[in-house]
């Protein structure tokens, strides 16, 4: 019962962790005499338990617990963006920023910035 809670806690850490998309696969023992050495990734090559890599801008990590992995990059559906900005999302660098629509040089703050001269 401690594991199913332990479990649930790290699950939900996760959930906060990550910006989007998220995957979880449960490592399953099939044979108790030869249990597995790792978790196998999406493209089947094996990875050791505790290890971490990124693919795709997906930080995944490989526990005895369970293969999981999480997006890096925020979407529109989980950051409040303003009417006048826009997410630019490179996925080469696996990052995201908020520019203003009207000139995507310049960055867009979603709360306005406070000045130490005015009295707001």
């Amino acid at each position: 019962m401690f594991t199913v809670h332990v479990l649930f806690f790290c699950l939900q850490c996760l959930f906060v962790l990550c910006h989007s998309d998220f995957f979880f696969q449960e490592l399953v023992i099939k044979d108790l005499a030869n249990p597995p050495k790792g978790c196998a990734d999406e493209d089947g090559k094996e990875r050791g338990f505790g290890s971490e890599w990124v693919r795709e801008c997906m930080g995944c990590s490989c526990t005895k617990e369970a293969l999981s992995c999480c997006s890096m990059i925020p979407d529109e559906a989980t950051v409040d963006i303003p009417e006048k900005c826009e997410l630019v999302v490179d996925k080469d660098a696996c990052s995201a920023k908020m520019v203003q629509k009207s000139d995507k040089t310049q960055p867009c703050y979603p709360f306005r910035k406070h000045n130490a001269d005015s009295n707001v």
